[in-house]
């Protein structure tokens, strides 16, 4: 299944809000595999992807965290220069827009990375995505690359 399973979270933009789900997860023995942060002034957005995400959740739930559970895409891109762009192209083929992106920092091998992507309904997206040429991993094969 090409899908991964994004952990999202709402946090206060205080100091030391960051530092609870880290914790948590972290006393849980549960790995974050990559995340990224947003914020504004009053909140931020915390987004990461675990390898048992359902079990992460429950842990965040239980340290007081809202947690939301997205769909997103592993999609390789060639490493070097111009390697995104011509990427873009074939989302732009397949008419697709992107609400957000950030990577697997471990995730290079072989001249490409790894991406996440939220895009609008990601079965679709990932099938047309496929129909341009476009590698997108399944969770064994993002997890296996990176070690989990």
């Amino acid at each position: 299944m090409p899908l991964l399973q994004q952990l999202s979270l709402f946090l206060e933009n205080e100091p030391g809000h960051l530092k609870v789900p880290c914790q948590a997860l972290g006393r849980a023995g549960i790995d974050i595999l990559t995340m990224s942060l947003a914020d504004t002034q009053q909140f931020g957005i915390l987004r990461l992807v675990v390898e048992d995400w359902e079990r992460a959740k429950h842990v965040l739930e239980v340290a007081g965290c809202v947690v939301t559970v997205t769909d997103v895409l592993a999609i390789e891109v060639h490493d070097r220069p111009g390697g995104l762009a011509e990427l873009l192209e074939r989302f732009e083929a397949a008419k697709l827009g992107i609400e957000y992106l950030y990577p697997f920092p471990s995730g290079k091998r072989g001249g490409s990375m790894v991406l996440v992507f939220r895009l609008d309904d990601p079965p679709a997206a990932a099938s047309r995505l496929r129909q341009e040429g476009v590698r997108v991993l399944d969770r064994s094969e993002v997890f296996a690359r990176l070690g989990g």
